[in-house]
């Protein structure tokens, strides 16, 4: 399990004084970029094969309030990976300085060609480097299937 702490700042409560949604969001992306670049994938590296991670969705479920100057820990956990890994998942969970659950989030992603603006595998040495990525005990061979699982499509604005 990857951990990354963070303090809650005045610019992540919203007008309830408790940590904004935007900032859960802001806080788990943050928490991904650090994990990817702890694992060989900074930023620097995977702009060399030309390809970005993208969100699909995220679905968050909170339990407790956190305010600011409190510590929070982000966790996240490897839940899926395609085989050509193209396709990934990770569980997040925030905890305060007590270990308290506050909030839990699935997230699904993948990458993409930077050129082509198209979903793209990675790279044999990005992917080499994925399949050593820690897994969580739910962890499962994902699939495009996967990525439909919840049946929502786009459906255009009726004019």
């Amino acid at each position: 399990m990857y951990k990354k702490q963070f303090e809650i700042r005045w610019s992540d409560v919203d007008a309830n004084g408790h940590l904004a949604n935007s900032a859960y969001t802001n806080f788990m992306s943050h928490a991904r970029m650090s994990f990817f670049s702890d694992r060989g994938f900074s930023m620097p590296e995977i702009r060399k094969y030309n390809v970005g991670p993208v969100v699909f969705y995220e679905h968050m479920y909170y339990f407790k309030e956190s305010f600011i100057g409190a510590p929070i820990t982000v966790t996240i956990e490897v839940s899926g990976l395609s085989e050509d890994g193209m396709l990934f998942k990770f569980e997040h969970n925030f905890y305060n300085e007590k270990g308290d659950n506050l909030a839990y989030c699935e997230m699904q992603g993948a990458w993409i060609d930077l050129k082509t603006r198209k979903l793209t595998s990675l790279p044999e040495s990005l992917l080499q480097l994925a399949n050593k990525f820690p897994k969580s005990k739910s962890f499962k061979v994902l699939t495009k299937e996967d990525t439909r699982k919840y049946g929502v499509r786009p459906k255009p604005l009726e004019i």
